[in-house]
């Protein structure tokens, strides 16, 4: 019983089922329900600080509601390509729906499979390549493991935002940035066993492999148009998830040492939030602080900190998605709780008047 407000996500399936059978108004019904309604309702839920827990008892059920959205999600997206097939939606109402499908898949299932790839099983991390792969995403199970978790809140990560760097400014650099991150700690894994980089056990050829069917199957049941509808859903999937990113970390670095090293990582570096509903929906990911301190933590038992110990976002990641795609509105509420932090955490080794360089740090230049 624990386990079960955790899987809430579970209510887009019927919304997505409506959309593919009777089109119109259920086509956004699901963008409206997951950027509309569930934000209002999670600002009047409100917090839970308390962890929560397994009541001593087994996590299968909790890792259950995650084994279970693999075969969902692959239903969801290829119900609405054989629904294209059958011309029985207008296109219009097909790309609508493609766009709703891309927020429940990015939403929802690289979430999951967030969940799953730092787990250090086999199986769990398979269903995370397949989640991954069906958002045309697979190398972020390599970056975001090996790249992002060491990289952090440093200059060298492209999925941590700049002080004021605008969301549309990160999006193509943490794209192709982590691209070339995962490819690069692909090839020196390979390098240090003796193989070149394209050697077949490559996990970029696995990725390839599961896009070609992707695309084999969507091309076979609507033409060009069913791959076109695929190739939409994950492109909202990813900019869902690259929007998370750059409200995880934005304008956060941590301290560096010298000779390219930073301080170990911190409460501190990520946002926090922990208001009650979105957590249920997004199996806590929002209390990011002991996520990075402990990466292998299950998403159960991850503990929330609070506004002493990591910086708090005013609201759930949903409402926090849609500020920051309007730069100056993101910035005129963020950027002072980043120069607070910036002089709560920094005030030891900075003062507040000086100016941090700008590829590391947020400027200062207001007293604390």
């Amino acid at each position: 019983m624990q386990a079960l407000p955790f899987a809430l996500s579970l209510t887009f399936v019927p919304i997505s089922a409506m959309a593919v059978t009777y089109g119109g108004v259920w086509t956004v019904a699901g963008a409206i329900y997951g950027l509309m309604l569930i934000p209002i309702a999670d600002y009047f839920v409100g917090l839970n600080t308390a962890s929560a827990g397994t009541g001593g008892g087994s996590l299968f059920w909790y890792r259950a509601i995650t084994w279970a959205w693999v075969p969902i999600q692959l239903a969801i997206i290829f119900s609405l390509i054989v629904v294209a097939g059958t011309e029985r939606l207008t296109e219009t109402e097909l790309i609508a729906a493609a766009v709703s499908t891309g927020l429940v898949t990015g939403g929802t299932g690289i979430t999951y499979a967030h969940e799953m790839m730092h787990q250090t099983n086999r199986f769990e991390r398979a269903l995370a390549e397949i989640l991954m792969t069906s958002t045309l995403y697979g190398h972020f199970c390599i970056e975001h493991i090996a790249g992002h978790h060491v990289n952090v809140a440093t200059p060298k990560d492209p999925a941590t935002a700049r002080f004021e760097e605008g969301f549309y400014w990160f999006f193509p650099r943490a794209i192709f940035g982590s691209l070339f991150s995962a490819w690069r700690i692909q090839r020196l894994r390979l390098q240090r066993r003796g193989h070149p980089a394209w050697h077949i056990s490559n996990a970029f050829w696995r990725y390839l492999f599961a896009y070609a069917i992707y695309f084999g199957a969507a091309y076979a049941l609507a033409g060009s148009f069913g791959v076109k509808l695929f190739i939409l859903q994950a492109f909202v999937a990813i900019l869902l998830l690259e929007n998370i990113n750059y409200i995880e970390h934005y304008g956060l670095m941590r301290r560096p040492l010298g000779l390219g090293r930073y301080e170990p990582v911190q409460p501190h570096h990520s946002w926090n939030a922990s208001y009650r509903l979105t957590n249920y929906f997004l199996i806590n990911l929002q209390r990011h602080a002991d996520h990075h301190l402990n990466p292998m933590r299950r998403f159960p038992a991850l503990r929330h900190y609070d506004e002493t110990h990591a910086p708090q976002l005013p609201f759930g990641y949903p409402a926090m998605l849609l500020i920051a795609l309007v730069p100056p509105l993101w910035f005129r509420l963020i950027n002072p709780k980043v120069l607070d932090w910036h002089c709560r955490f920094w005030e030891q080794d900075l003062a507040c008047n000086r100016v941090p360089s700008p590829q590391s740090h947020p400027r200062s230049d207001a007293p604390c």
